[in-house]
């Protein structure tokens, strides 16, 4: 089978599909990847095949948004030179997967690389740090966000509704509405999102390929004291304040502190934070395997990567889904959270303090079992997308 993938420019969303696509050109399929512009593929050694839409270059001055309607635009402007497929993958964050799939008549699979987007009445919006709560009250407070969420993306629903009147394909008034109705592909743990009802959602936990790097030879973390791994992620590493405070409340709580800032710090700045050790990047999953605890900045992959090694976190949430997982991770008692806005030494001290001593973190981190991952996903895609036999044998 023949697909087409729709995919945002973000590092961790395009190694997610690029895992996802290994998995089905193993088994005998083509993969697409459809881009507006030209975007790098961090994936080493890997040569995708890919599609790059129009000349233009994206306004990096652009606001999160607007580069996200610009994005949405591009890929449908281009609907008529697409290649022959069978079925889109759609990153949820990418509208144009849906409104093509529908415009060209085919099936959908959504890939939830963020918590999913379907919506649940007891289940708040991904970006809000609200806990889950069923009753009349919290329904009331999730529809609040919602329609706060509606004015807040007025701009990506006004070229969502643009595209579904030009496509014809009936009404489609926001992002939801261009979800797959047949099945969603979600990176959660299985288990770890608030109870959901919806079938369509399948957690397959992280879509990764085999394997890890090695635990760095330079670093030599001191047994007999904890080593914590602290990270607030690829596009927050530059956060110099929060990393500075992190650091001096491991140190005042006994712990050796590894800080990862993915390049965000300079040389100057990441010496002056007066940590054990300090890298621009580091195997994440090989140091997760000896940490004894993880602050972050409640990236999903960062928090499904620590949890099924069964690593309690420290949340700071910063943006996008990050208050929606830290939520989780406090719903399930595996971890604290604290807000960005008011971060102070001394309680960062007592929970990081907590989060060391209590083994109960531990224990219901280590309660939660890996996904199926991308073998399970190319199973759930090849059933949902292939025929019926009876229908084939029928043709």
């Amino acid at each position: 089978m023949n697909f087409i993938a729709f995919c945002p420019p973000y590092a961790s969303h395009l190694r997610a599909f690029m895992a996802l696509a290994d998995g089905l050109r193993a088994r005998g399929h083509r993969v697409t990847f459809v881009l507006p512009g030209q975007v790098h593929m961090p994936w080493p050694g890997a040569v995708p095949e890919t599609l790059a839409l129009g000349t233009e270059v994206e306004d990096t001055a652009r606001t999160a948004i607007e580069r996200s309607v610009w994005r949405t635009d591009t890929l449908c402007r281009h609907i008529d030179v697409l290649p022959p497929a069978d079925a889109i993958l759609g990153d949820q964050t990418e509208p144009a997967g849906g409104l093509i799939a529908d415009a060209l008549g085919l099936p959908l699979i959504s890939v939830a690389c963020a918590l999913p987007f379907e919506r649940e009445p007891g289940i708040p919006l991904p970006f809000l740090g609200w806990p889950f709560d069923e009753s009349r009250r919290g329904r009331r407070r999730n529809v609040g966000g919602e329609r706060v969420a509606r004015l807040i993306l007025r701009k990506q629903n006004a070229v969502i509704a643009h595209w579904a009147d030009r496509f014809a394909i009936g009404p489609r008034r926001e992002l939801t509405d261009c979800l797959s109705p047949l099945l969603t592909l979600s990176q959660t743990l299985p288990g770890f999102d608030f109870p959901r009802r919806n079938p369509v959602v399948l957690e397959t936990g992280p879509l990764r390929p085999a394997g890890t790097a090695a635990f760095p030879d330079d670093i030599r973390p001191d047994p007999s004291r904890p080593f914590v791994y602290a990270s607030l992620g690829t596009i927050q590493g530059h956060r110099e304040a929060i990393l500075r405070r992190i650091v001096a409340a491991c140190h005042r709580a006994g712990a050796q502190v590894l800080v990862s800032h993915a390049g965000g710090l300079s040389d100057s700045a990441a010496r002056d934070l007066g940590a054990t050790w300090v890298r621009n990047h580091v195997p994440q999953e090989a140091v997760l395997d000896r940490a004894d605890l993880c602050i972050t900045h409640a990236g999903l992959n960062t928090a499904m990567e620590a949890l099924v090694r069964g690593v309690p976190m420290l949340a700071i949430p910063i943006a996008y889904d990050q208050p929606g997982v830290a939520a989780r991770l406090v719903h399930h008692g595996v971890g604290l959270r604290h807000s960005r806005h008011w971060l102070d030494t001394g309680s960062l001290v007592r929970s990081i303090s907590r989060l060391l001593n209590d083994p109960g973190f531990r224990e219901r981190a280590r309660a939660f079992r890996p996904g199926g991952g991308v073998p399970l996903a190319v199973a759930r895609i090849e059933d949902v997308v292939r025929p019926a036999p009876q229908l084939v044998a029928a043709q």
